[in-house]
């Protein structure tokens, strides 16, 4: 069982300037993982920081385990899907430059005034035309379990199964099935054969006054994020279901609580983690 650690386990400390991409590889190899997941949000000039990143990886002895966009094709005007196709385009090249041949990639998120037929539409336009640059390429796409039109895992394979491209495959993100009423066991079931990346996340119940990020599922309950073991998802379990279906690929862990992610939130769910791969 390879670990990672996503560079968005640590966002709140980059957001108050305590990090930034250097710094983050710097923390992950103390944090003692064999990978990082780096995400375009966190980048400000690819083309220069790519040779140092890919240098500073090296030396800590570790790998680019994935790199991750945030595309998304719910967008009204043709000139912004190509925008955002355009983007996946760059962010399969930069994976390759990194040394990884995945590419974790959204769908698209939900807009009022676009319905859920027209959403889907493009959606599947924006991810045939990726996966047939990524194929090319040699990459594989790694569509997560996010949002409405790709949270459930009827939903992720069913779009899979229309782009039928072997450069589609998903990132099983193992917290983000309960904000849409999902057993998360069940969904990695649903899904496991076509698994090339897993986000280790958890996520417990939330107060309603609580800060931060809360989600409210389709019962109404309110969720948050949490160190990974502390919540709700059943990892143990998913981990039975992906070692069963002979899955070997990373486990790249996406912290997202409420407790300080440097000294205590990233730590812990890494002990926890390597608790639960061994």
């Amino acid at each position: 069982m390879k670990l990672s650690l996503s560079m968005y386990s640590c966002v709140r400390a980059v957001q108050a300037g305590q990090l930034d991409l250097m710094g983050f590889i710097d923390y992950a190899a103390g944090q003692g993982v064999a990978g990082v997941e780096l995400l375009d949000i966190f980048w400000t000039d690819a083309e220069r920081e790519i040779p140092q990143v890919k240098r500073r990886i090296a030396e800590a002895g570790m790998e680019a385990a994935v790199f991750s966009i945030s595309n998304n094709f719910i967008q009204p005007a043709a000139s912004e899907r190509r925008r955002e196709l355009n983007e996946l385009k760059r962010g399969v090249d930069i994976a390759l430059e990194l040394g990884t041949d995945i590419l974790r990639v959204f769908s698209g998120s939900a807009r009022d005034d676009v319905t859920q037929e027209q959403g889907m539409a493009w959606i599947l336009e924006g991810l045939t035309a990726g996966a047939a640059y990524a194929e090319a390429r040699g990459v594989t796409l790694a569509l997560e379990n996010h949002g409405q039109f790709a949270g459930r895992s009827d939903q992720v394979r069913g779009i899979i199964d229309a782009v039928d491209s072997p450069a589609l495959r998903v990132n099983l993100d193992t917290g983000n099935f309960l904000p849409v009423g999902q057993n998360p066991a069940e969904a990695a079931a649903d899904l496991a054969d076509l698994v090339v990346l897993a986000h280790l996340k958890d996520m417990r119940l939330a107060k309603g006054d609580e800060a931060g990020h809360v989600f409210a599922n389709p019962g109404g309950q309110l969720l948050t994020g949490c160190v990974i073991g502390d919540g709700l998802v059943d990892l143990a379990a998913i981990r039975a279901v992906m070692e069963s279906a002979g899955y070997d690929g990373w486990w790249s862990l996406e912290y997202e609580g409420a407790e300080e992610p440097l000294a205590v939130g990233v730590p812990r769910s890494l002990a926890n983690a390597r608790r639960l791969l061994g």
